[in-house]
């Protein structure tokens, strides 16, 4: 437990005071955020703002990790790396999307293939990684099973056999680490909203991981249901060091934003939500824990769908966050309405994972 309270310390104290530093550097060089000139005209006060805010919850993270077990003198394990590795790979990918902007002073960054380039190579590796490595109890950082608080075994996509077990999962792997990525990405619009709606989960995915520690497989007391996840405590210390930068991050980047995460961010924060979904076991809880960016994400699918098929939009603009502004919505009362729907998306699952237990329990267990 001392090494996610370490974690969570750190990132904060460092994302506090690293950022101004960042925002400075920025200035002086110039690069701020390109505005798309569709976009709600309130935005247009928003051009030059720095951006690649990202860049300092992607390094915090990965010191506090570090410290947190330098301090704790405890091991790094393989699937908190894992989750690392996607969070900060996807992180490059958005850097360079950003980057691209900046310097190219247009609102469109990398194009489509060339990101898809890149967050395809990040996600199969990382999928293919995650069922590397058995421990000394046989167990993978992931399942080839589809779940939900833990392995559904009707779901088991290894019933294909061989090869064909590890690509259904691999394909399954990439289609939730691209959506969780592009959730936050397309929530990403106003100030503190992504950030915001980010440290909720990854607060839950703390408790989760602590929880399913506690309750593990290999532990004597554990009990009928204990839960079959690798490093469990090690993925809470990931997610506390991310509760902690998104924290940080937030007292600069709530409105009006002094620097905004750009898809450095947005990427990285969405790649490590999926990452700890996959490694805790946890892939469809995350359509519930995640549930305001599922929202969001609906919201842009449903406007494209609809304008295809009739020619018409559903919302004044996608997604459903700008909808909001057109309609006359302050941009800080759109923020934290939303900011309350994600933690009741979050209590909601964080109760379903606890009632899963609760009536799992064996009589007189």
């Amino acid at each position: 437990m001392r090494a996610v309270l370490f974690a969570a310390g750190t990132s904060l104290v460092l994302t506090l005071l690293l950022t101004p530093v960042f925002i400075r550097l920025l200035v002086r060089q110039g690069y701020g955020q390109f505005i798309r000139d569709d976009g709600p005209t309130t935005h247009h006060t928003k051009r030059g703002t720095p951006t690649m805010g990202g860049a300092v919850v992607i390094t915090t993270v990965l010191l506090a990790y570090l410290v947190a077990h330098l301090v704790t003198l405890t091991p790094l394990t393989y699937s908190a790396l894992l989750v690392l590795y996607l969070m900060t790979g996807l992180g490059l990918v958005g850097f360079l999307d950003d980057w691209t902007k900046i310097r190219k002073q247009r609102s469109l960054g990398l194009r489509p293939w060339q990101k898809l380039l890149g967050q395809s190579f990040v996600s199969v590796t990382f999928a293919v990684l995650a069922l590397q490595l058995p421990d000394e109890n046989g167990r993978t950082p992931a399942s080839t099973a589809i779940s939900f608080i833990r392995d559904i075994d009707a779901l088991d996509l290894a019933v294909a056999g061989g090869v064909g077990g590890t690509v259904l999962f691999v394909v399954w792997a990439y289609l939730m680490i691209a959506a969780a990525s592009n959730g936050v990405n397309l929530t990403d619009g106003l100030d503190g909203l992504a950030t915001g709606a980010s440290l909720f989960v990854f607060g839950a995915y703390t408790i989760i991981g602590v929880w399913q520690s506690n309750q593990d497989c290999g532990a004597v007391s554990a009990g009928f249901q204990c839960y079959e996840v690798r490093d469990p405590r090690d993925l809470a210390v990931v997610a506390a060091a991310l509760l902690g930068a998104c924290f940080g991050f937030l007292w600069w980047n709530a409105s009006p934003a002094k620097i905004f995460m750009g898809d450095t961010g947005s990427l990285a924060l969405g790649g490590a939500i999926a990452g700890l979904a996959i490694l805790t076991r946890t892939e469809l809880l995350l359509v519930i824990l995640g549930g305001l960016f599922v929202v969001i994400t609906a919201s842009v699918i449903i406007q494209v769908g609809a304008f295809k098929l009739t020619g018409k939009r559903v919302f004044r603009m996608a997604p459903l966050q700008h909808h909001f502004e057109l309609k006359g919505w302050a941009e800080v009362t759109i923020v934290i309405r939303f900011w309350i729907i994600a933690g009741l998306c979050v209590g909601a699952a964080l109760g379903v994972f606890y009632g899963e237990w609760v009536v799992g329990i064996e009589p007189g267990g």
